[in-house]
C-alpha cells in the first residue's frame, strides 16, 4: 500500500516537473525571440527567417542560447513525462525535437556545412508532433486542441519547403517569417497550455493512455 501510495506522489511530482520545464522552455524562447528581433538591425518579421536572428552579431549569442535550451529544457520534459505514462513514442517525438533544436542552434544558419536547415526542420516537425503524440493523453478538450494545434504547425512544413524553393510566393502576404511563425508557434502555445495542464492536474488519472471505452465515448460526442 505504502509502495503505491509512493509511486502515485512520484509520478504527481514528476508531472508538475515536466510542466514546469515545458512552461520554462516555451516562454523563455518566445521572450527572448520577441527581445532578438527588437534588437537585430534592420530585422523583418516579414521578410526574414527565425535563424537569421542566429547570424546577426547584437543577438546571435542571445538567439542561439535560447533555441540550445528551449531544445535541452524540451528533452529533459519529455524524459521526465515519460517516467509518468511510460510511452516511448512520447520520448522520441520529444527527444527528436528537442535534438533538432539543440542542433541548430549549435550550427547556424550561415554554417558551412549547410546542415543547419535539417535541424531546424526536424525542430518544427518533432516539436509538433509532441502535440499531437503527448496532447492525446490529456482530458477533452485538451486532447483535441492538442491534435489541431500539432496538425496547424505541421501544415506550414511544406509551405515552408514551397516558399524556401521559391515555388511559393508569399511576399505580398504574411511573408517568409509569417509562414515560419505559423510554422512553429501553434508547437510553442501548446508546450505552454500543456505544461501548465500539467502543473494544474493533481492526479494521476489525468495523464495516462485513453482505454477504447473512453475513445468510443469521446467519438459519440
Amino acid at each position: 500500500m505504502n509502495s503505491k501510495a509512493g509511486e502515485i506522489s512520484t509520478n504527481i511530482i514528476n508531472k508538475s516537473n515536466a510542466g514546469c520545464i515545458l512552461v520554462l522552455a516555451a516562454g523563455q524562447f518566445m521572450v527572448l525571440l520577441m527581445l532578438a528581433e527588437c534588437m537585430a538591425p534592420g530585422y523583418s518579421m516579414h521578410d526574414s527567417s527565425i535563424s537569421d536572428l542566429g547570424t546577426i552579431a547584437e543577438t546571435e549569442l542571445l538567439f542561439n542560447a535560447s533555441l540550445f535550451l528551449i531544445g535541452l529544457l524540451n528533452l529533459a520534459a519529455g524524459y521526465v513525462l515519460y517516467k509518468v505514462v511510460g510511452d516511448r513514442k512520447v520520448l522520441t517525438m520529444f527527444a527528436l525535437g528537442g535534438i533538432g533544436a539543440m542542433g541548430a542552434a549549435l550550427i547556424p544558419l550561415d554554417h558551412p556545412s549547410g546542415i543547419h536547415g535539417l535541424f531546424a526542420l526536424l525542430a518544427f516537425v518533432f516539436i509538433n508532433a509532441e502535440a499531437m503524440v503527448a496532447g492525446r493523453l490529456a482530458k477533452f478538450p485538451l486532447d483535441r486542441i492538442s491534435l489541431f494545434l500539432g496538425i496547424l504547425g505541421i501544415i506550414f512544413v511544406p509551405v515552408m519547403i514551397m516558399v524556401d524553393s521559391g515555388s511559393l510566393d508569399v511576399t505580398g502576404s504574411i511573408g517568409h517569417g509569417g509562414v515560419e511563425r505559423l510554422m512553429a508557434f501553434p508547437g510553442l502555445v501548446w508546450m505552454l497550455v500543456f505544461g501548465g495542464y500539467l502543473i494544474a492536474s493533481p492526479h494521476e488519472d489525468h495523464l495516462r493512455p485513453k482505454t477504447p471505452e473512453e475513445l468510443k465515448v469521446e467519438t459519440s460526442h
